[in-house]
C-alpha cells in the first residue's frame, strides 16, 4: 500500500495556489463547490488508492468541528446561516 505524502511536493506552490484561486474567480458559492467536488473526484481517480484517499480524508477532517459541535460557527449573530467563503458586511 502506498502512503499519503504530506511532505512539500509542489515544484511551484505559489503558482499552484494562484491557479486554484483563478479556478474559482467569478463563480457563485454553489459553482465553486461543484468545481471543488469535480476536482476532488478527478484527483482521487488519478491517485487511485482507496487507503491513501481515506487517510487524506481523515487528515483533512481532523480538528474540524461539526455543526452540532459548534452551532454558533454556522450561524451569524442575526440567526441566519453563515455563508462559506464570503466576508460579512460590518
Amino acid at each position: 500500500m502506498a502512503e499519503l505524502n504530506t511532505a512539500p511536493n509542489l515544484k511551484s506552490p505559489d503558482d499552484f495556489y494562484e491557479s486554484l484561486i483563478d479556478l474559482h474567480r467569478d463563480l457563485t458559492d454553489e459553482q465553486s463547490e461543484l468545481v471543488n467536488a469535480r476536482l476532488i473526484l478527478l484527483l482521487a481517480n488519478h491517485i487511485g488508492d482507496a487507503d491513501v484517499l481515506r487517510e487524506a480524508m481523515r487528515r483533512a477532517r481532523a480538528g474540524i468541528e461539526t455543526a452540532a459541535q459548534a452551532p454558533s460557527a454556522s450561524m451569524r449573530s442575526d440567526g441566519n446561516p453563515r455563508r462559506r467563503g464570503r466576508r460579512e458586511a460590518s
